[in-house]
């Protein structure tokens, strides 16, 4: 997040699109709900009727994949109106003008067409989204898990900057995280093209300092991006795999071609708390110790890195995930000689500029947001105050794509996927728990009761829903939380695996797959 999760309340205007925020951050959603209490307004943008709507001045229903589509629209009518912020764009962005020349043809009409959403209720959004005031957009991975995931970023980015929404409190363009330390995973370096503090593989100067900290030899090639290393197995190109909390057998798209992967591996080390569908094919298990079993940091969605405290210790066998990995380098002969997390934090420290000033002892009294680059900054609420890390920001013109598969005659729904509010990814913790299944204990397919009539379908009805690359049984719910031709599943159950049936092609750029949006077909079926 650019900003932090204390000042949504402070918002005057709130933007959430691509994100159900009730049942997948809901701790963040009471913060919507207190912001609208005190007077903000909520425009909700969203293919789906979520409980935020409810409480939302606007929803904009746009059909799933056309989201560049939307926002350039929304854009369109800000400059035709002349609800720019000029002096901020003048003063603090560049390529303006060919931004501009892209979002012409974006009238609410042309938008209308594409995305479904009306018109007016557009131009209603825009001149809200652009009025005098804070406003704050929140996405997840609504927003990102397209083959245009990073397209729809840069345009929210465009539409933060054409009113100067950014750099200030309340404002800002802010991806709610789908985990609790995934930012955390990310800022150590846990993609392939940086490392800690997102340096780039191949820059000179950082390699040259890693090099000499950590000893070794660093490849200036970057790394496969985690959708591209299963079709590696299959060509042959990767033999073994080392998977540490995932299970990508389950949530991973077009799952059968990951489990042919799996299957193909000559060896594959699986480390995690519990088993699941990816450790049944491991060769090795290492059995880690859960969060409240361990000392460490977990950095959220808003950048704030927090301490965690050992609560009890870890059953059998079970080690912290830096124990195992230190005694998996000592065999292969590094001399590494971690004595604590605390150590091993120092290090990070050491090497990652946006964690410079932070340590243990800093944390043990609270917890600070980075940048903190010193023992003496206090952290950083929210980001780009005076200048954005590049200098000035720039205005990406963005056309509005297809999304990689439209429904057909043979396969004539779209199939957009998420989580809801009992269950997390693939329930390897949450199914864990009695309370938790006995709210959700299978999956429901949700439904328009419009389609529901046309197929003769009721609730609880079984039903086959099919697509180019699978099948999956489930049964129907039947909902106007659904457009007609919109069919939601979530991805939480392996009896319903749904990801047998979502598409495994990519966005060019990030890697991240197309999960909102595939064609699928349903039946019912006789029982």
């Amino acid at each position: 997040m650019t900003n932090s999760i204390e000042e949504i309340t402070h918002c005057d205007t709130i933007l959430v699109i691509g994100s159900n925020t009730t049942e997948t951050h809901p701790v963040i959603s009471y913060r919507i709900r207190q912001a609208v209490a005190n007077g903000a307004t909520l425009i909700v943008a969203d293919p789906r009727n979520i409980d935020l709507v409810k409480i939302a001045t606007v929803h904009l229903p746009l059909r799933p994949g056309t989201d560049v589509a939307l926002i350039n629209g929304l854009a369109n009518v800000i400059i035709s109106n002349d609800l720019m912020d000029s002096n901020f764009i003048s003063a603090r962005t560049e390529n303006y003008e060919k931004f501009k020349q892209t979002v012409e043809k974006y009238s609410p009409e042309y938008v209308a067409e594409i995305t479904g959403v009306k018109a007016e209720d557009l131009i209603k959004a825009a001149k809200l989204y652009a009025r005098e005031g804070k406003a704050s957009i929140l996405y997840t991975m609504g927003i990102t898990q397209h083959t245009t995931g990073t397209d729809n970023v840069l345009s929210l980015a465009n539409l933060a900057m054409l009113t100067g929404n950014i750099g200030r409190p309340s404002t800002g363009v802010n991806p709610l995280r789908g985990q609790n330390n995934v930012q955390g995973a990310c800022d150590m370096g846990a993609l392939p093209n940086v490392y800690t503090a997102y340096q780039q593989v191949g820059n000179k100067k950082v390699m040259d300092q890693l090099s000499t900290t950590w000893q070794v030899k660093l490849s200036s090639k970057p790394g496969l991006q985690a959708t591209d290393m299963f079709q590696a197995v299959l060509e042959g190109s990767i033999k073994g795999m080392y998977i540490m909390g995932e299970n990508p057998n389950l949530s991973d798209p077009n799952s059968s071609h990951v489990t042919k992967a799996l299957e193909k591996l000559d060896f594959l080390v699986v480390q995690d708390i519990f088993m699941n569908e990816t450790s049944a094919y491991a060769d090795v298990i290492l059995p880690a110790a859960a969060y409240a079993e361990r000392y460490g940091t977990y950095t959220n969605t808003e950048r704030r890195v927090q301490l965690s405290h050992l609560a009890v210790k870890a059953p059998g066998e079970a080690r912290p995930d830096w124990q195992i990995i230190t005694g998996l380098g000592q065999k292969m002969g590094f001399p590494w000689s971690y004595k604590s997390a605390e150590e091993v934090f120092a290090e990070i420290a050491a090497v990652t500029p946006s964690y410079g000033g932070l340590s243990y002892k800093r944390l043990q009294s609270n917890s600070l947001q980075w940048p903190c680059p010193s023992p003496e900054h206090k952290g950083t609420c929210y980001l780009h105050k005076d200048i954005f890390a590049r200098g000035k920001g720039l205005f990406s013109a963005v056309e509005y794509k297809r999304p990689a598969e439209e429904p057909d005659e043979t396969y004539p729904f779209i199939l957009t996927t998420g989580r809801h509010l009992f269950h997390y990814h693939t329930g390897t913790m949450t199914r864990r728990s009695k309370g938790l299944s006995s709210h959700r204990p299978e999956e429901f397919v949700q439904v328009n009761p419009q389609d529901g009539i046309a197929l003769s379908l009721h609730d609880e009805d079984l039903i086959e829903i099919t697509s180019r690359r699978g099948q999956v049984q489930a049964k129907v719910k039947l909902t106007e939380k659904v457009a007609p031709g919109t069919v939601f599943m979530t991805f939480h159950y392996r009896e319903t695996a749904t990801n047998l049936l979502t598409n495994d092609v990519h966005d060019p750029v990030a890697g991240i797959p197309e999960l909102k949006v595939c064609a699928v077909n349903i039946r019912k079926l006789t029982r």
